[in-house]
């Protein structure tokens, strides 16, 4: 039996308040267009804003934990000129203060990255959950709910400034249940963005609207770091606040899919249904022409076996220790490096580790574009991988030398390390989650994005887990484990890449063939 209207208005919670407003100051109905606009900037700003509560911790970090183990600096022959020394640990007292028990310690640095796994291993185990009530709950409650959830225990963290807290339990649970909060995000905003858009330039759309990682990245590091003057706790507690509002506009303006507001599906046909010469129609992917029969949303278990979901799943688990691992660490490892024999101070250092992320826009808009047009989503992801053990190599071998060196070094990091995790998060997981396998059931994106999503997630726990600890040691140690985490990535798509390099060379055939047959 086909949706009819009346069962798609209860599912996306009837007219939306914001998409009345809009009509009332536009004088009618809004156009497909439109509405395809509000989607793309409305999520865009919804996981932006999660992405700047996420980064705030990594501003935090070096202002908490003033600390670094000498054995971590060893690698520069340029001598810090503002170091004191105590116990066996350089201490940047004049640059960072005298931090925040109990992470002020010597075991400061890694209750921090405990601090940082506990967070990541919730969200990685409600992203899997989160998708499956994503794929059978309203997607507008479900985001609004975990954005405010989001903004509240993020403020938390930074009541502990206030409170004068300095129980490590009480920031572990805040942290875990932020994390659980934030599992609702991604799931949500990338089936609500797969519904409004089909398979044509999905990777060049999806990878300019996915710098909103970046952007958030740029912005928490923005805030973190101005905030400081102020007292740590205002670092948690502006993003929050930011992120609860920005979740109650989800509420208010957010359309689902296009039958919750009425949306006419033929002013995008150009998108829903790209054709190739001399072939039929290609069956869309995420909507048909005429309504289908509504689907029960599928199984863990059975998104696991869609084609290519566990390769780009466990690709992006590799892919994602070593982006969390600079999204959480990078900062704290800028502010106790020598460049150019001068320590920065910690907000100088989130600022400068925004170009991390500047890059990484760059990236995720370049392999976007370059999957489509090659049509080889694989191949780009495992080229971007490869590309960034040279460039980890590099700037861990050189970025010591000038700020100007360390700047470009980053940048160029950030592109090649955040080019395929946007592509896989976004394009791919859109892709997989409406694959024809699925026969037209598309009540299945939201599962298979957190499936991907999630297994990433767990990667993203285990990198700076790891970093906390080997970092006391040897930052060598560190940049020696995300090159081969880039490598293991790449090689994980070697299978999808020989079958998509195979069908390019099996489509070229017959488009030689006619040719030949005229010259005989």
């Amino acid at each position: 039996m086909g949706l009819t209207p009346e069962v798609l208005a209860r599912r996306s919670g009837g007219k939306l308040v914001g998409a009345r407003v809009l009509q009332y100051i536009n004088g009618g109905p809004l156009s497909f267009k439109t509405y395809q606009l509000i989607v793309l900037i409305v999520t865009f700003l919804a996981y932006t804003s999660y992405h700047a509560t996420r980064k705030t911790t990594s501003i935090v970090k070096s202002v908490l934990d003033p600390q670094s183990a000498d054995t971590g600096l060893t690698f520069f022959w340029l001598r810090p000129t503002n170091v004191t020394e105590s116990n066996g640990l350089r201490r940047v007292s004049s640059k960072l203060g005298e931090g925040w028990a109990p992470f002020n310690g010597s075991d400061g640095t890694s209750l921090l990255g405990q601090l940082d796994v506990a967070f990541l291993a919730v969200y990685a185990f409600g992203m899997y959950f989160s998708g499956h009530f994503g794929d059978r709950c309203n997607l507008r409650i479900f985001l609004t709910v975990g954005m405010v959830g989001t903004g509240l225990f993020t403020s938390l963290f930074g009541v502990g400034y206030w409170g004068n807290i300095h129980n490590f339990y009480y920031f572990l649970v805040v942290q875990m249940i932020a994390g659980l909060f934030q599992s609702t995000g991604w799931p949500s905003v990338v089936a609500v963005v797969g519904n409004w858009f089909g398979k044509s330039k999905r990777g060049l759309i999806m990878g300019i609207w996915n710098a909103h990682t970046s952007v958030g990245n740029i912005i928490g590091s923005l805030i973190g770091s101005a905030m400081l003057t102020y007292g740590w706790g205002w670092s948690f507690v502006v993003p929050g606040i930011i992120t609860a509002f920005i979740g109650l506009v989800v509420f208010l303006i957010l359309p689902v899919t296009p039958e919750s507001v009425g949306a006419d599906r033929e002013e995008d046909d150009d998108i829903s249904f790209p054709v190739k010469g001399g072939e039929e129609a290609a069956e869309p992917l995420l909507r048909q022409e005429t309504p289908v029969e509504e689907k029960e949303a599928i199984g863990f278990l059975e998104a696991w076996k869609i084609p290519g979901v566990a390769p780009f799943a466990l690709c992006l688990f590799f892919a994602k220790l070593v982006a969390y691992t600079f999204l959480y660490w990078l900062p704290f490892y800028v502010s106790h490096t020598a460049i150019d024999g001068k320590y920065l101070s910690s907000g100088t250092s989130g600022t400068l580790s925004t170009l991390f992320d500047v890059g990484g826009v760059l990236g995720g808009i370049l392999a976007g574009h370059i999957s489509d047009r090659l049509d080889a989503r694989a191949i780009t992801a495992a080229s971007f991988m490869y590309c960034a053990i040279p460039a980890l190599f590099f700037y861990r071998s050189y970025g010591h030398i000038s700020l100007l060196l360390n700047g470009a070094l980053m940048f160029v990091t950030g592109m090649f390390v955040n080019g395929p995790y946007a592509l896989i998060t976004t394009a791919v997981s859109a892709d997989l989650g409406t694959h024809k396998s699925l026969k037209g059931n598309s009540r299945a994106l939201a599962t298979v994005t957190a499936i991907i999503d999630g297994t990433g997630s767990i990667g993203a726990a285990v990198g700076p887990l790891l970093t906390g600890y080997i970092s006391a040691k040897s930052w060598s140690a560190v940049f020696t484990m995300l090159m081969g985490a880039a490598l293991v990535a790449g090689l994980l798509l070697t299978k999808l890449v020989v079958a998509e390099v195979t069908t390019k060379i099996e489509e070229s055939r017959p488009n030689r063939a006619p040719e030949c047959s005229l010259i005989v």
